[in-house]
């Protein structure tokens, strides 16, 4: 990758995972208002969910942030976020529903794009496997 370009992975990990760390840590700070929404939204066992959603979204968030296992988190982030479309935004028909769900599914295509060419530069990832490289 030229070096003019090879800090635009790092950025765009960056950018993506704080989508998902504010939302996280909010989550925790309105863990009850939060469980209501699930619940109301018809999805079953609302405080699994709601563990299920703080930990995706901490969880993933910082192993995108720090790029390590980054197309493994990219890929649940991804995941995550066509079933949070579905599930919270799919009244079409509603224009910031829809908004919300387009913005799900394009976070979704941008986490595809890690998932498919890796975390770029200043990556664990990278780190990792520079380290097990044969030595020329």
């Amino acid at each position: 990758m030229p070096n003019n370009i090879r800090y635009l992975p790092p950025v765009g990990r960056l950018l993506i995972s704080m989508i998902f760390l504010v939302s996280g840590f909010s989550k925790i700070t309105n863990a009850s208002m939060i469980k209501g929404y699930i619940a109301s939204a018809g999805l079953p066992l609302p405080d699994l969910a709601y563990l299920i959603a703080v930990v995706v979204e901490i969880g993933g968030g910082l192993l995108l942030l720090v790029g390590f296992r980054s197309r493994i988190a990219a890929g649940l982030l991804a995941a995550f976020c066509v079933v949070t479309a579905f599930a919270f935004h799919a009244d079409l028909a509603d224009q910031i529903q829809s908004t919300n769900f387009l913005k799900n599914i394009a976070i979704a295509g941008g986490l595809l794009q890690i998932v498919a060419f890796g975390p770029g530069a200043l990556s664990v990832d990278r780190r990792r496997s520079s380290d097990r490289a044969p030595a020329a």
